[in-house]
């Protein structure tokens, strides 16, 4: 084999990273075809479980990823994408990375570690 399996699960978990500052930017979802189209075209391509469709991760917004390197973990259900991260926020909330929250663990008190890099109802009008 080689590559993920997606005869095994339809849907691949997706970490995406910054290639540059190692930083952990989001998790989402390929199917085959968005696997495909990622491979061809050098931009994250991603399934949508809630539109139930192709998101081509920035689409709306331009905040896009370009593919610097893919991987596929052990078992094959699994990916992480290296990418350069265009515009500055991979999270669709206007951060740059989707974990911009931190949970203490002792108090379980929660804190906004991250700076918004651009206004969400700016950028997608709702």
């Amino acid at each position: 084999m080689s590559g993920p399996n997606f005869e095994k699960t339809e849907l691949i978990p997706v970490i995406a990273q910054d290639s540059e500052t190692g930083d952990v930017l989001m998790l989402a979802y390929m199917n085959q075809t968005a696997y495909e189209e990622t491979l061809s075209t050098g931009r994250v391509c991603y399934y949508s479980r809630s539109r139930q469709k192709l998101w081509r991760k920035g689409e709306e917004s331009g905040n896009v990823q370009e593919l610097q390197e893919i991987f596929y973990d052990c078992d094959a259900d699994t990916l992480l994408v290296k990418v350069n991260q265009i515009g500055g926020a991979a999270c669709h909330e206007g951060y740059r990375s989707c974990f911009f929250r931190k949970i203490d663990p002792a108090s379980g008190s929660v804190e906004t570690v991250g700076e918004r890099v651009f206004d969400p109802a700016e950028v997608y009008k709702k």
